[in-house]
Protein backbone atom coordinates (compact mmCIF):
# COMPACT_ATOMS: atom_id res chain seq x y z
CA UNK A 1 0.00 0.00 0.00
CA UNK A 2 1.26 3.48 -0.85
CA UNK A 3 2.43 5.63 2.02
CA UNK A 4 0.82 9.10 2.30
CA UNK A 5 3.83 11.02 1.01
CA UNK A 6 4.14 8.90 -2.13
CA UNK A 7 0.39 9.09 -2.74
CA UNK A 8 0.43 12.87 -2.37
CA UNK A 9 3.36 13.18 -4.74
CA UNK A 10 1.62 11.08 -7.42
CA UNK A 11 -1.57 13.16 -7.15
CA UNK A 12 0.41 16.41 -7.26
CA UNK A 13 2.39 15.23 -10.30
CA UNK A 14 -0.82 14.39 -12.16
CA UNK A 15 -2.22 17.86 -11.52
CA UNK A 16 1.01 19.42 -12.75
CA UNK A 17 0.83 17.36 -15.96
CA UNK A 18 -2.74 18.54 -16.53
CA UNK A 19 -1.81 22.19 -16.07
CA UNK A 20 1.14 21.86 -18.45
CA UNK A 21 -1.20 20.28 -20.99
CA UNK A 22 -3.42 23.37 -21.00
CA UNK A 23 -6.00 22.90 -18.25
CA UNK A 24 -7.11 26.11 -16.52
CA UNK A 25 -7.56 24.16 -13.29
CA UNK A 26 -7.27 20.58 -12.07
CA UNK A 27 -7.50 18.32 -9.07
CA UNK A 28 -6.62 14.68 -8.51
CA UNK A 29 -7.71 12.15 -5.93
CA UNK A 30 -5.89 8.91 -5.24
CA UNK A 31 -7.23 6.01 -3.17
CA UNK A 32 -5.09 2.95 -2.50
CA UNK A 33 -5.91 0.15 -0.13
CA UNK A 34 -6.02 -3.47 0.79
CA UNK A 35 -8.65 -5.57 2.51
CA UNK A 36 -9.03 -9.11 3.80
CA UNK A 37 -12.27 -10.82 4.79
CA UNK A 38 -13.17 -14.27 6.03
CA UNK A 39 -16.64 -15.78 6.35
CA UNK A 40 -17.75 -19.01 8.01
CA UNK A 41 -21.03 -20.86 8.32
CA UNK A 42 -22.01 -23.68 10.67
CA UNK A 43 -18.46 -23.87 11.92
CA UNK A 44 -16.92 -24.31 8.48
CA UNK A 45 -14.87 -21.92 6.39
CA UNK A 46 -16.97 -20.47 3.56
CA UNK A 47 -14.86 -17.80 1.92
CA UNK A 48 -11.54 -15.99 2.16
CA UNK A 49 -10.91 -12.93 0.03
CA UNK A 50 -8.08 -10.46 -0.33
CA UNK A 51 -7.97 -7.37 -2.53
CA UNK A 52 -5.31 -4.77 -3.23
CA UNK A 53 -6.56 -1.82 -5.22
CA UNK A 54 -5.43 1.62 -6.21
CA UNK A 55 -7.15 4.18 -8.38
CA UNK A 56 -6.52 7.77 -9.30
CA UNK A 57 -9.03 10.24 -10.65
CA UNK A 58 -8.32 13.48 -12.49
CA UNK A 59 -10.72 16.40 -12.95
CA UNK A 60 -9.70 19.14 -15.35
CA UNK A 61 -11.25 22.49 -16.20
CA UNK A 62 -11.31 24.36 -19.49
CA UNK A 63 -12.78 27.62 -18.29
CA UNK A 64 -16.29 26.69 -17.11
CA UNK A 65 -16.12 23.30 -18.76
CA UNK A 66 -14.91 20.24 -16.90
CA UNK A 67 -14.37 16.50 -17.29
CA UNK A 68 -13.33 13.68 -14.99
CA UNK A 69 -11.44 10.47 -15.79
CA UNK A 70 -9.86 7.75 -13.68
CA UNK A 71 -7.37 4.91 -13.99
CA UNK A 72 -5.87 2.04 -12.02
CA UNK A 73 -2.65 2.22 -14.08
CA UNK A 74 -0.05 4.54 -12.54
CA UNK A 75 2.61 4.23 -15.23
CA UNK A 76 3.89 7.42 -16.86
CA UNK A 77 2.39 6.43 -20.19
CA UNK A 78 -1.03 5.72 -18.64
CA UNK A 79 -1.05 9.00 -16.70
CA UNK A 80 -0.10 10.97 -19.80
CA UNK A 81 -2.96 9.30 -21.66
CA UNK A 82 -5.28 10.09 -18.76
CA UNK A 83 -4.42 13.77 -19.00
CA UNK A 84 -4.87 13.85 -22.79
CA UNK A 85 -8.25 12.16 -22.54
CA UNK A 86 -9.45 14.52 -19.78
CA UNK A 87 -8.36 17.63 -21.72
CA UNK A 88 -10.14 16.42 -24.85
CA UNK A 89 -13.33 15.59 -22.93
CA UNK A 90 -13.40 18.97 -21.18
CA UNK A 91 -13.16 20.76 -24.54
CA UNK A 92 -16.44 19.08 -25.56
CA UNK A 93 -18.25 19.48 -22.23
CA UNK A 94 -21.05 22.03 -21.75
CA UNK A 95 -20.42 25.27 -19.88
CA UNK A 96 -21.33 25.23 -16.20
CA UNK A 97 -21.37 28.70 -14.59
CA UNK A 98 -20.86 27.18 -11.13
CA UNK A 99 -18.01 24.81 -11.98
CA UNK A 100 -14.56 25.31 -10.49
CA UNK A 101 -12.17 24.42 -7.72
CA UNK A 102 -12.64 25.51 -4.13
CA UNK A 103 -11.52 29.11 -3.47
CA UNK A 104 -7.76 29.11 -2.88
CA UNK A 105 -8.01 31.34 0.18
CA UNK A 106 -10.25 28.78 1.94
CA UNK A 107 -7.98 25.74 1.42
CA UNK A 108 -6.42 24.01 4.40
CA UNK A 109 -3.11 25.61 5.31
CA UNK A 110 -0.34 23.85 7.19
CA UNK A 111 -0.34 20.30 8.52
CA UNK A 112 -3.54 18.31 8.57
CA UNK A 113 -4.60 17.18 12.06
CA UNK A 114 -3.81 13.61 13.14
CA UNK A 115 -7.14 11.92 13.86
CA UNK A 116 -5.67 8.58 15.00
CA UNK A 117 -7.52 6.82 12.19
CA UNK A 118 -4.79 4.32 11.30
CA UNK A 119 -3.83 1.11 13.09
CA UNK A 120 -1.06 -0.86 11.32
CA UNK A 121 -2.33 -4.18 12.74
CA UNK A 122 -2.82 -6.69 9.93
CA UNK A 123 -4.55 -9.85 11.19
CA UNK A 124 -3.81 -12.84 8.99
CA UNK A 125 -6.65 -14.94 7.54
CA UNK A 126 -6.26 -17.52 10.31
CA UNK A 127 -6.86 -14.88 13.00
CA UNK A 128 -9.85 -13.50 11.12
CA UNK A 129 -11.26 -17.00 10.71
CA UNK A 130 -10.92 -17.61 14.45
CA UNK A 131 -12.74 -14.38 15.22
CA UNK A 132 -15.57 -15.21 12.83
CA UNK A 133 -15.91 -18.73 14.24
CA UNK A 134 -16.08 -17.45 17.82
CA UNK A 135 -18.79 -14.95 16.90
CA UNK A 136 -20.90 -17.56 15.11
CA UNK A 137 -20.39 -20.13 17.86
CA UNK A 138 -21.58 -17.67 20.52
CA UNK A 139 -24.64 -16.82 18.43
CA UNK A 140 -25.56 -20.48 17.84
CA UNK A 141 -25.21 -21.20 21.57
CA UNK A 142 -28.14 -18.91 22.43
CA UNK A 143 -31.30 -20.85 23.33
CA UNK A 144 -33.79 -20.81 20.47
CA UNK A 145 -31.27 -20.33 17.65
CA UNK A 146 -31.84 -23.00 15.00
CA UNK A 147 -29.69 -22.04 12.04
CA UNK A 148 -26.95 -19.68 10.94
CA UNK A 149 -26.37 -17.30 8.09
CA UNK A 150 -22.72 -17.19 9.15
CA UNK A 151 -20.08 -15.14 10.85
CA UNK A 152 -17.49 -12.87 9.30
CA UNK A 153 -14.42 -10.83 10.18
CA UNK A 154 -12.36 -8.44 8.15
CA UNK A 155 -9.69 -5.78 8.05
CA UNK A 156 -8.78 -3.00 5.67
CA UNK A 157 -6.30 -0.19 5.27
CA UNK A 158 -6.31 2.69 2.84
CA UNK A 159 -4.42 5.80 1.83
CA UNK A 160 -6.29 8.83 0.50
CA UNK A 161 -4.53 11.72 -1.23
CA UNK A 162 -5.84 14.91 -2.82
CA UNK A 163 -4.02 17.60 -4.80
CA UNK A 164 -5.38 20.70 -6.53
CA UNK A 165 -3.94 23.35 -8.80
CA UNK A 166 -5.18 25.88 -6.25
CA UNK A 167 -2.25 24.98 -4.03
CA UNK A 168 -3.48 22.18 -1.80
CA UNK A 169 -1.89 18.75 -1.39
CA UNK A 170 -2.68 16.39 1.46
CA UNK A 171 -2.90 12.71 2.32
CA UNK A 172 -3.85 10.49 5.22
CA UNK A 173 -4.23 6.84 6.15
CA UNK A 174 -7.17 5.00 7.70
CA UNK A 175 -7.85 1.46 8.80
CA UNK A 176 -10.85 -0.65 9.68
CA UNK A 177 -11.62 -3.87 11.54
CA UNK A 178 -15.00 -5.60 11.68
CA UNK A 179 -16.83 -8.65 12.94
CA UNK A 180 -20.43 -9.82 12.51
CA UNK A 181 -22.79 -12.75 12.98
CA UNK A 182 -26.24 -13.50 11.60
CA UNK A 183 -28.48 -16.35 12.77
CA UNK A 184 -32.02 -17.72 12.57
CA UNK A 185 -34.21 -18.61 15.55
CA UNK A 186 -37.43 -20.58 15.78
CA UNK A 187 -39.01 -23.15 13.50
CA UNK A 188 -41.35 -23.07 10.52
CA UNK A 189 -43.53 -19.99 10.09
CA UNK A 190 -42.31 -18.60 13.43
CA UNK A 191 -38.69 -18.32 12.25
CA UNK A 192 -36.92 -14.97 12.42
CA UNK A 193 -33.39 -13.85 11.69
CA UNK A 194 -31.25 -11.09 13.13
CA UNK A 195 -27.64 -10.04 13.31
CA UNK A 196 -25.05 -8.04 15.22
CA UNK A 197 -21.93 -6.34 13.93
CA UNK A 198 -19.22 -3.93 14.98
CA UNK A 199 -16.64 -1.95 13.04
CA UNK A 200 -13.80 0.24 14.33
CA UNK A 201 -10.66 2.03 13.23
CA UNK A 202 -8.36 0.34 15.79
CA UNK A 203 -8.34 -3.38 16.45
CA UNK A 204 -8.18 -2.91 20.21
CA UNK A 205 -11.55 -1.12 20.12
CA UNK A 206 -13.39 -4.01 18.45
CA UNK A 207 -15.96 -5.82 20.59
CA UNK A 208 -15.09 -9.37 21.53
CA UNK A 209 -16.60 -11.83 19.05
CA UNK A 210 -18.52 -13.59 21.83
CA UNK A 211 -20.34 -10.36 22.66
CA UNK A 212 -21.23 -9.78 19.02
CA UNK A 213 -22.42 -13.37 18.63
CA UNK A 214 -24.53 -13.32 21.79
CA UNK A 215 -26.22 -10.11 20.65
CA UNK A 216 -27.05 -11.66 17.29
CA UNK A 217 -28.48 -14.79 18.88
CA UNK A 218 -30.48 -12.96 21.54
CA UNK A 219 -31.92 -10.54 19.00
CA UNK A 220 -33.03 -13.36 16.73
CA UNK A 221 -34.52 -15.40 19.59
CA UNK A 222 -36.47 -12.40 20.87
CA UNK A 223 -38.19 -11.98 17.50
CA UNK A 224 -39.62 -15.49 17.18
CA UNK A 225 -43.37 -15.79 16.42
CA UNK A 226 -44.10 -12.10 15.83
CA UNK A 227 -47.60 -10.60 15.87
CA UNK A 228 -49.14 -7.51 14.30
CA UNK A 229 -50.57 -4.65 16.38
CA UNK A 230 -54.00 -3.18 15.97
CA UNK A 231 -53.81 -0.35 13.41
CA UNK A 232 -53.85 3.13 14.87
CA UNK A 233 -51.80 5.99 16.24
CA UNK A 234 -48.95 4.96 18.55
CA UNK A 235 -45.92 6.47 20.23
CA UNK A 236 -42.95 4.99 18.33
CA UNK A 237 -39.44 4.57 19.67
CA UNK A 238 -36.53 4.11 17.29
CA UNK A 239 -33.81 1.84 18.66
CA UNK A 240 -30.22 3.15 18.21
CA UNK A 241 -29.77 0.52 15.49
CA UNK A 242 -32.20 2.50 13.30
CA UNK A 243 -32.55 5.97 14.84
CA UNK A 244 -29.53 7.24 12.92
CA UNK A 245 -31.54 6.84 9.72
CA UNK A 246 -33.47 9.96 10.72
CA UNK A 247 -30.21 11.91 10.57
CA UNK A 248 -29.59 10.49 7.13
CA UNK A 249 -32.88 11.99 5.94
CA UNK A 250 -31.93 15.31 7.56
CA UNK A 251 -28.49 15.48 5.93
CA UNK A 252 -29.91 14.59 2.51
CA UNK A 253 -32.47 17.38 2.84
CA UNK A 254 -29.88 20.07 3.67
CA UNK A 255 -27.28 19.33 0.99
CA UNK A 256 -26.65 22.31 -1.24
CA UNK A 257 -27.58 20.43 -4.40
CA UNK A 258 -31.05 19.56 -3.03
CA UNK A 259 -31.61 23.16 -1.99
CA UNK A 260 -30.37 24.53 -5.31
CA UNK A 261 -32.69 22.17 -7.19
CA UNK A 262 -35.52 23.09 -4.81
CA UNK A 263 -36.19 19.42 -4.14
CA UNK A 264 -35.99 19.44 -0.33
CA UNK A 265 -38.79 19.51 2.23
CA UNK A 266 -36.56 21.87 4.25
CA UNK A 267 -36.32 24.48 1.49
CA UNK A 268 -36.62 27.95 3.00
CA UNK A 269 -36.22 26.72 6.57
CA UNK A 270 -32.62 27.87 7.19
CA UNK A 271 -32.45 29.69 10.53
CA UNK A 272 -35.81 28.32 11.64
CA UNK A 273 -36.65 25.94 14.45
CA UNK A 274 -37.37 22.50 13.03
CA UNK A 275 -36.57 20.41 16.12
CA UNK A 276 -37.64 20.93 19.73
CA UNK A 277 -35.61 23.34 21.89
CA UNK A 278 -32.54 21.63 23.31
CA UNK A 279 -32.02 19.27 20.38
CA UNK A 280 -28.55 19.35 18.81
CA UNK A 281 -27.26 17.51 15.73
CA UNK A 282 -23.48 17.71 15.48
CA UNK A 283 -21.11 16.96 12.61
CA UNK A 284 -17.63 16.22 13.95
CA UNK A 285 -14.98 15.29 11.35
CA UNK A 286 -12.21 15.48 13.96
CA UNK A 287 -13.48 12.80 16.35
CA UNK A 288 -10.46 10.66 17.19
CA UNK A 289 -10.79 7.19 15.65
CA UNK A 290 -14.18 8.17 14.23
CA UNK A 291 -15.65 6.04 11.46
CA UNK A 292 -15.95 9.03 9.12
CA UNK A 293 -13.23 11.30 10.47
CA UNK A 294 -11.30 13.31 7.89
CA UNK A 295 -8.72 16.10 8.18
CA UNK A 296 -9.92 17.85 5.02
CA UNK A 297 -12.87 17.59 2.69
CA UNK A 298 -13.00 16.37 -0.92
CA UNK A 299 -11.83 19.74 -2.26
CA UNK A 300 -9.05 20.46 0.24
CA UNK A 301 -11.03 22.67 2.61
CA UNK A 302 -10.43 22.19 6.33
CA UNK A 303 -12.99 19.98 8.05
CA UNK A 304 -14.40 21.40 11.29
CA UNK A 305 -16.99 20.58 13.89
CA UNK A 306 -20.40 22.13 13.24
CA UNK A 307 -23.79 21.96 14.93
CA UNK A 308 -26.14 21.54 11.99
CA UNK A 309 -29.04 21.79 14.43
CA UNK A 310 -28.41 24.01 17.45
CA UNK A 311 -31.09 24.22 20.12
CA UNK A 312 -33.55 22.93 17.53
CA UNK A 313 -32.63 25.51 14.86
CA UNK A 314 -31.30 24.64 11.40
CA UNK A 315 -28.01 26.56 11.12
CA UNK A 316 -26.49 25.64 7.75
CA UNK A 317 -26.67 23.86 4.43
CA UNK A 318 -24.03 21.25 3.55
CA UNK A 319 -22.19 22.36 0.43
CA UNK A 320 -19.36 21.68 -1.92
CA UNK A 321 -17.97 24.65 -3.88
CA UNK A 322 -20.23 24.32 -6.92
CA UNK A 323 -23.43 24.19 -4.84
CA UNK A 324 -22.17 27.05 -2.66
CA UNK A 325 -21.67 29.24 -5.74
CA UNK A 326 -25.15 28.40 -6.92
CA UNK A 327 -26.58 29.37 -3.52
CA UNK A 328 -24.35 32.43 -3.13
CA UNK A 329 -22.71 31.22 0.10
CA UNK A 330 -19.27 30.09 1.26
CA UNK A 331 -18.59 26.34 0.94
CA UNK A 332 -18.97 24.60 4.28
CA UNK A 333 -16.17 22.01 4.02
CA UNK A 334 -18.49 19.07 3.37
CA UNK A 335 -17.35 18.13 -0.14
CA UNK A 336 -17.33 14.37 -0.53
CA UNK A 337 -16.10 12.40 -3.53
CA UNK A 338 -14.62 9.25 -4.95
CA UNK A 339 -11.87 9.05 -7.53
CA UNK A 340 -14.31 9.66 -10.40
CA UNK A 341 -16.65 12.55 -10.96
CA UNK A 342 -17.25 15.88 -9.29
CA UNK A 343 -17.70 16.26 -5.53
CA UNK A 344 -21.05 16.24 -3.82
CA UNK A 345 -21.70 17.08 -0.18
CA UNK A 346 -22.06 14.79 2.84
CA UNK A 347 -21.54 14.96 6.60
CA UNK A 348 -18.74 13.19 8.44
CA UNK A 349 -19.34 11.76 11.93
CA UNK A 350 -22.94 12.84 12.47
CA UNK A 351 -24.67 12.50 15.83
CA UNK A 352 -27.92 13.44 17.54
CA UNK A 353 -26.72 14.49 20.99
CA UNK A 354 -28.35 12.80 23.99
CA UNK A 355 -31.36 14.09 25.87
CA UNK A 356 -32.09 13.89 29.58
CA UNK A 357 -34.41 10.89 29.89
CA UNK A 358 -33.06 7.35 29.87
CA UNK A 359 -34.16 4.68 27.42
CA UNK A 360 -36.14 3.04 30.23
CA UNK A 361 -37.95 6.29 30.98
CA UNK A 362 -38.83 6.76 27.31
CA UNK A 363 -40.13 3.19 27.05
CA UNK A 364 -42.34 3.78 30.08
CA UNK A 365 -43.54 7.24 29.00
CA UNK A 366 -46.77 5.84 27.52
CA UNK A 367 -49.01 2.92 28.53
CA UNK A 368 -48.51 1.35 25.11
CA UNK A 369 -45.85 2.06 22.48
CA UNK A 370 -43.91 0.41 19.66
CA UNK A 371 -40.14 -0.05 19.66
CA UNK A 372 -38.73 -0.27 16.13
CA UNK A 373 -35.51 -2.24 15.72
CA UNK A 374 -35.53 -2.77 11.95
CA UNK A 375 -36.61 -0.64 9.00
CA UNK A 376 -37.42 -2.08 5.59
CA UNK A 377 -37.51 -0.35 2.21
CA UNK A 378 -37.16 3.33 1.38
CA UNK A 379 -40.55 5.04 1.49
CA UNK A 380 -39.32 8.59 2.14
CA UNK A 381 -40.23 11.51 -0.13
CA UNK A 382 -37.37 14.00 0.04
CA UNK A 383 -39.48 16.75 -1.53
CA UNK A 384 -42.49 16.59 0.80
CA UNK A 385 -40.99 14.84 3.83
CA UNK A 386 -43.69 12.16 3.74
CA UNK A 387 -42.42 9.10 5.60
CA UNK A 388 -43.68 5.52 5.29
CA UNK A 389 -41.43 2.56 6.07
CA UNK A 390 -41.82 -1.12 6.65
CA UNK A 391 -40.68 -2.04 10.13
CA UNK A 392 -40.24 -4.73 12.77
CA UNK A 393 -39.76 -4.48 16.51
CA UNK A 394 -41.68 -4.96 19.72
CA UNK A 395 -44.90 -3.93 21.43
CA UNK A 396 -44.22 -2.13 24.70
CA UNK A 397 -46.74 -2.04 27.56
CA UNK A 398 -45.99 -0.40 30.88
CA UNK A 399 -42.40 0.07 29.85
CA UNK A 400 -41.84 -3.65 29.19
CA UNK A 401 -41.55 -5.67 25.98
CA UNK A 402 -44.61 -7.91 25.68
CA UNK A 403 -44.33 -9.38 22.18
CA UNK A 404 -42.36 -9.10 18.93
CA UNK A 405 -43.90 -7.38 15.92
CA UNK A 406 -43.23 -7.85 12.21
CA UNK A 407 -44.60 -6.76 8.84
CA UNK A 408 -45.85 -3.40 10.05
CA UNK A 409 -45.77 0.04 8.44
CA UNK A 410 -45.01 3.24 10.30
CA UNK A 411 -45.95 6.56 8.70
CA UNK A 412 -45.82 10.30 9.36
CA UNK A 413 -44.07 13.36 7.92
CA UNK A 414 -40.45 14.18 8.73
CA UNK A 415 -41.31 17.77 9.60
CA UNK A 416 -43.73 16.53 12.26
CA UNK A 417 -41.30 13.85 13.43
CA UNK A 418 -38.40 16.27 13.74
CA UNK A 419 -40.52 18.83 15.59
CA UNK A 420 -41.69 16.37 18.24
CA UNK A 421 -38.90 13.81 18.63
CA UNK A 422 -37.09 13.39 21.94
CA UNK A 423 -33.62 11.83 22.11
CA UNK A 424 -32.80 9.50 24.97
CA UNK A 425 -29.65 9.63 27.07
CA UNK A 426 -28.13 6.40 25.67
CA UNK A 427 -25.99 7.74 22.83
CA UNK A 428 -23.00 5.56 21.87
CA UNK A 429 -20.53 6.36 19.09
CA UNK A 430 -20.43 3.09 17.14
CA UNK A 431 -21.15 4.07 13.54
CA UNK A 432 -20.60 6.98 11.20
CA UNK A 433 -24.10 8.25 11.98
CA UNK A 434 -25.14 7.82 15.62
CA UNK A 435 -28.25 8.59 17.62
CA UNK A 436 -29.65 7.41 20.95
CA UNK A 437 -33.08 5.86 21.37
CA UNK A 438 -35.52 8.36 19.85
CA UNK A 439 -39.16 8.84 20.84
CA UNK A 440 -41.71 10.08 18.30
CA UNK A 441 -44.88 10.75 20.35
CA UNK A 442 -47.30 9.80 17.58
CA UNK A 443 -47.12 7.93 14.27
CA UNK A 444 -49.59 5.95 12.21
CA UNK A 445 -49.02 2.21 12.48
CA UNK A 446 -50.62 -0.38 10.22
CA UNK A 447 -50.14 -3.99 9.20
CA UNK A 448 -47.61 -4.23 6.40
Amino acid sequence: MLNPDDAKNIATSLVERAMKAGATGADAMLVAGSSTSVSVRLGELEDVSRSDDRDIGLRVFNGQRSASVSSADFSNEALDELVSRAIAMAAEAPDDPFAGLAPADLLLKGEAPDLDSYDPSDPDPAALRERALRAEQAARAVAGVTNSNGGSAGSLASTIALATSGGFAGAYRSSGFSCSASVVAGEGAAMQRDYASHGVRHLEDLDEPEKIGREAGERAAARVAPAKPEPGRYPVLFDPRVSGSLLGHLSAAITGSAIARQTSFLLGRLGERIFAPGVTVRDDPHRLRGSRSRPFDGEGLPARQMDLIANGILTTWLTDSAAARQLGIIPTGHASRGVGGAPGAAPSNLALLPGTRSREELLAAFPRAILVTELIGQGVNGVTGDYSRGAAGFLIEGGEIVRPLAEITIASNLLEMFATLEPGSDLEYRRGIDAPTVLIPEMTVAAG
